[in-house]
């Protein structure tokens, strides 16, 4: 099985669609999978999402050549996603004893 590699893609205009995210990266690689995240109660993006590829040395030149990248005057800012155990934050405590 294949691992992929999870992107993150912030500061994304909010007009932009899946189908151009998948266009954008697709030039670098094969994509996987493209989600623009929402808000729950208005069905807007958020301004954020997140693009799986399949190959790592494709997804390091997208992230690469993406990072930074003006779409619709706005510089994306374009990273390997972290798990939620690798962002750090959270809380650990023990709680009441």
């Amino acid at each position: 099985m294949d691992v992929m590699t999870n992107i993150y893609v912030g500061n994304l205009p909010f007009s932009a669609t899946e189908d151009q995210l998948r266009e954008l990266f697709g030039a670098h690689g094969a994509v996987e999978r493209v989600s623009i995240i929402t808000d729950r109660l208005t069905g807007r993006s958020r301004g954020f999402g997140f693009v799986e590829m399949v190959d790592p040395s494709a997804a390091q030149s997208a992230i690469d050549a993406l990072n930074g990248y003006t779409m619709d005057a706005r510089p994306l800012k374009v990273n390997e996603a972290k798990g939620k155990d690798e962002r750090g934050g959270g809380g650990g405590g023990q709680g009441r004893r």
